[in-house]
């Protein structure tokens, strides 16, 4: 950016602020700063300086001097530019600046307010949010943007992961019979009756973490026996769970869509991150074990089966 070229007449006049001439060395920016104690004007030296436009800059100075500029004018056209003041300046010279000299202006009487306004007056703000705040001690301190939809969503699915989680838990129990005796299976079950009894708690944990109320409902008795006359045991209790996977998938998708609805982005991002992509392993796991048991049939298979989920269990351990 070329500077005007000052005429000399302008050049000696109290009230302006002098600029000085070219050399050789690459431009320097300028900025404005206020020079209301002497401290200002050491701790200059010690700070960059981001670029400013020509126009702040004698807006800046049309204002009683309010702030000073720097410049290093190398590399700009010959001669001085002349920035009118309404007051007389203080020049304050800077030299060995990376090399560079330099000359700052400003006024005997400095204001302290910057010339780009105040962008965030926090104390303001805040009394908003302090009415958010309540004094009645059974609410809640941390509740924020949590609406009541998604809280009684939660609740739901708590329920949700602690009934699956007893079916599961039933299952362990007959397959852990001694007259039935799949232990890959007892095993299998048992790991996914604790895993749903942790995705409830992890929703207990989330709920009082956003200042809602965990309120837990019934839980229905689960089956005891699960052998099936055409299919086996193993196979029903196997298509029982994909079952069970696929309803808790959509119980979550639902969850997330009443967030999403109230526009909960931190709860949507808590579904996606600790739930849909679990969800998803796990349906595709069991709908391979079922397509398994389906070739195997209901005889001797079920055995082999049934060692091969040992074996896996062993690997993972």
């Amino acid at each position: 950016m070329s500077l005007p070229r000052a005429s000399s007449q302008h050049s000696s006049s109290p009230s302006t602020c002098s600029l000085i001439k070219r050399s050789s060395a690459p431009p320097l920016h300028f900025q404005s700063y206020h020079l209301s104690s002497p401290l200002n004007k050491r701790v200059l030296l010690s700070l960059p300086f981001l670029p400013l436009s020509l126009e702040k800059l004698k807006k800046g100075c049309s204002e009683n001097c309010s702030a000073f500029g720097l410049l290093n004018s190398h590399g700009e056209k010959s001669g001085s530019s002349v920035f009118p003041c309404s007051s007389p300046p203080s020049l304050l010279s800077l030299k060995n600046f990376e090399g560079r000299n330099g000359v700052v202006c400003a006024a005997k009487h400095s204001n302290s307010k910057p010339l780009t306004g105040v962008v965030f007056e926090p104390f303001e703000e805040v009394k908003k949010e302090l009415l958010l705040v309540p004094s009645v001690p059974q609410d809640s301190l941390a509740r924020h943007k949590f609406a009541d939809e998604s809280e009684a969503a939660i609740n739901e699915q708590i329920n949700v992961e602690y009934n699956v989680s007893y079916v599961y838990h039933a299952m362990y129990a007959y397959f852990d019979r001694d007259n039935v005796a799949l232990k890959g299976l007892a095993n299998f079950f048992k790991e996914s009756s604790l895993e749903e009894r942790e995705h409830a708690e992890k929703l207990m944990e989330y709920q009082n973490k956003r200042g809602g109320k965990v309120k837990l409902q019934s839980i229905l008795m689960p089956l005891s026996e699960f052998d099936h006359a055409e299919k086996g045991d193993a196979l029903y209790a196997m298509e029982l769970a994909l079952s069970l996977e696929k309803l808790t998938n959509e119980k979550l998708l639902n969850l997330h869509a009443i967030a999403s609805r109230n526009n909960d982005v931190q709860l949507t991002d808590f579904i996606e991150s600790e739930f849909l992509a679990e969800q998803v392993e796990s349906i595709k796991k069991i709908s391979e074990y079922v397509a398994q048991l389906r070739r195997v049939g209901k005889g001797h298979g079920v055995w082999h089966f049934d060692q091969m989920l040992l074996q896996e269990e062993a690997v993972v351990a």
